[in-house]
């Protein structure tokens, strides 16, 4: 049995089965997870996909999501190899990337996100000060750098807003370059995207791959 990530982190009761349990609760202890029924997708079988889409699935980790995204079979090669960029080969700082994705997850109200890059987060400097303090919406607290809650605030606003007010865009460009502005709002909206087809789907929480995920490394 799996888990579903329609639960809005941290609004729901925690509730998952007892085989998937030691894992969810060892990498997202304040987010809960419900069971629920299949994705409302069917699941892309690479057998019967166009080679281009068989391919990139097989070089993949056999995630849900994955086999939900290789619909779109003229993108899903290319979008594979740009979730690698995003997480393999940006100037943006490795946990500033992180923070900014279980941000995203944590306000899409979508489980699947966290699952998987709280891992990641982790191998990247993420303590479980801040891990706990993300799950539970205090972006302000002090386990956060100055640098780390600009960030946080941007994303925030980005996601609820679309477009920040100036004092946070000041606060912003003035820690990052341009490059890594642009590399930050990429993340956002690539994460965003994904919570939401998650969300629609009712995408099953597989287990986390950690930096596995797209070659990722820190």
């Amino acid at each position: 049995m799996r888990v579903l990530i329609a639960a809005p982190p941290p609004a729901l009761e925690r509730i998952c089965g007892e085989r998937n349990r030691d894992w969810i609760w060892s990498v997202a202890p304040d987010l809960p997870l419900v069971r629920g029924n299949m994705s409302r997708l069917p699941y892309v079988n690479p057998a019967d996909a166009p080679a281009p889409v068989r391919e990139a699935l097989q070089a993949a980790l056999p995630l849900s999501f994955f086999r939900v995204m290789a619909h779109a079979e003229t993108a899903f090669p290319d979008w594979m190899r740009w979730g690698g960029t995003l997480l393999k080969g940006l100037a943006l700082d490795p946990l500033l990337r992180e923070i900014a994705i279980l941000r995203v997850a944590q306000l899409s109200d979508v489980t699947y996100e966290w699952a998987q890059h709280e891992p990641i987060a982790r191998s990247v400097g993420a303590t479980d000060e801040m891990i706990h303090a993300l799950g539970r919406d205090e972006i302000g607290d002090d386990c956060f750098t100055s640098d780390q809650q600009i960030v946080l605030r941007f994303t925030t606003e980005v996601v609820r807003d679309v477009r920040p007010p100036d004092d946070t865009t000041a606060a912003l460009t003035g820690l990052l370059s341009p490059r890594e502005v642009v590399e930050l709002l990429m993340v956002i909206g690539q994460y965003m995207m994904i919570a939401r087809v998650a969300a629609v789907t009712d995408l099953e929480v597989d287990k986390p791959m950690g930096a596995a995920v797209y070659g990722a490394r820190p």
